[in-house]
């Protein structure tokens, strides 16, 4: 009787095959990486009930960004008590499983002498790390970009694992009213994909995030189809590169109108497009898909998370915010000592409303008006 491997492989058994035929075949049924079973485990602490991911990943230019918003000097120093204050937030393990640093943190200790990543795990918080270089013009193109830093990447990442990191993440970006070109989206694609095999050869899980930009006046739709486009690429590319996919987390953008759209969509409805987009692309295989706000409201991103959880999905289905964690922070922060107690309070309450809304249980009476301030900026770059 012919064995299940040659059954799939073709009609003769593998003894019978050339050689190199049956090694390149036999590698499209078996995987034996070093770091599988870690990597699987990772990435189902990181995708745990009600729990999401603190991005705090901005690189030196947009953290200094966001320090000038509230009127401080764009310093090592403050960066590192900014950072402190965040990841030594009391009890913010009950609702973060995942905080992405920049390198200059990761490395960082606070002011009291202890590591970061330290004080992370010490509330059950996996440490990851951002490893992209950025995105650059894309030559050729409708003014698209690309996102560098395959280069030298799995040295780094090998060190990142040694430093404690045991997740990673790479955005790259797709842009609407530029097209997107067919050269921009296998790009994207292809960058991911090998970024992702790098990563999990070297121990991380790599979040996979290929990123439908807000920008546009387009209406839900377009957003589907492109979005739709993109995740099509990204998962063929992942799978040419044998990407284990029960060791991946994904970071889509929700499926909404773009923001200069003038038709707003309802959280039912982001829901609705976004859950068909994922019903369409993604394996359930894949643990965990942890949004980004991208530029959504505090309030919009609770909301249509919440909408996305009301019924049972495959995956584990929560959020990995930067500025609809941060904003309200910042501005209760304003760089005072005398502030840490009330703007770690702030995200503590911004944590405990995305957890909620990862159960679908979220409760928007409880939000005050400044959660619904828009923190959208064009163009957006980390």
């Amino acid at each position: 009787m012919m064995s299940k491997s040659s059954s799939f492989l073709g009609t003769k058994p593998l003894a019978a095959q050339p050689s190199r035929v049956v090694a390149q075949r036999a590698a499209l049924v078996t995987r034996a990486g070093a770091y599988d079973e870690e990597l699987i485990q990772t990435a189902n602490a990181i995708a745990s009930k009600g729990r999401g991911i603190l991005a705090m990943d901005e690189s030196n230019a947009t953290c200094g960004k966001r320090l000038d918003s509230i009127g401080v000097e764009n310093t090592e120093d403050n960066r590192r008590a900014y950072r402190e204050l965040l990841v030594s937030t009391p009890g913010l393990g009950k609702y973060i499983s995942g905080a992405i640093m920049f390198e200059e943190t990761l490395y960082q200790s606070t002011s009291k002498g202890e590591k970061m990543v330290d004080v992370l795990k010490r509330q059950n918080i996996v440490p990851g790390i951002k490893v992209d270089k950025g995105l650059v013009p894309l030559t050729n193109s409708n003014g698209e970009s690309w996102c560098q830093g395959l280069d030298g990447l799995a040295q780094r990442c090998a060190e990142y694992y040694k430093a404690g990191a045991r997740f990673a993440k790479w955005r790259s970006v797709v842009s609407i009213p530029s097209g997107p070109s067919q050269i921009a989206l296998r790009d994207c694609a292809y960058g991911l994909a090998r970024y992702a095999a790098i990563a999990q050869e070297a121990g991380l899980v790599p979040i996979v995030e290929p990123e439908v930009l807000l920008d546009g006046e387009h209406d839900i739709d377009r957003t589907l189809e492109v979005a739709q486009a993109i995740w099509a690429e990204t998962f063929k590319y992942l799978a040419d590169n044998n990407v284990l996919f029960e060791g991946i987390l994904l970071k889509p953008s929700m499926v909404t109108p773009g923001a200069e759209c003038k038709k707003r969509a309802s959280p039912d409805e982001v829901a609705d497009y976004t859950l068909k987009l994922l019903n369409r692309r993604v394996p359930p295989a894949v643990p965990g898909i942890m949004f980004l706000s991208g530029g959504q409201s505090e309030l919009e991103a609770s909301q249509n998370l919440n909408a996305m959880n009301k019924t049972p999905n495959p995956w584990h289905v929560s959020f990995s915010y930067a500025r609809a964690l941060q904003n309200s922070v910042l501005k209760t922060w304003q760089g005072e000592d005398k502030n840490i107690e009330a703007a770690q309070k702030a995200l503590l309450k911004r944590a405990h409303a995305n957890s909620m809304a990862q159960l679908g249980k979220y409760d928007e009476s409880t939000e005050d008006s400044s959660a619904a301030e828009s923190t959208y900026e064009a163009g957006y770059v980390y």
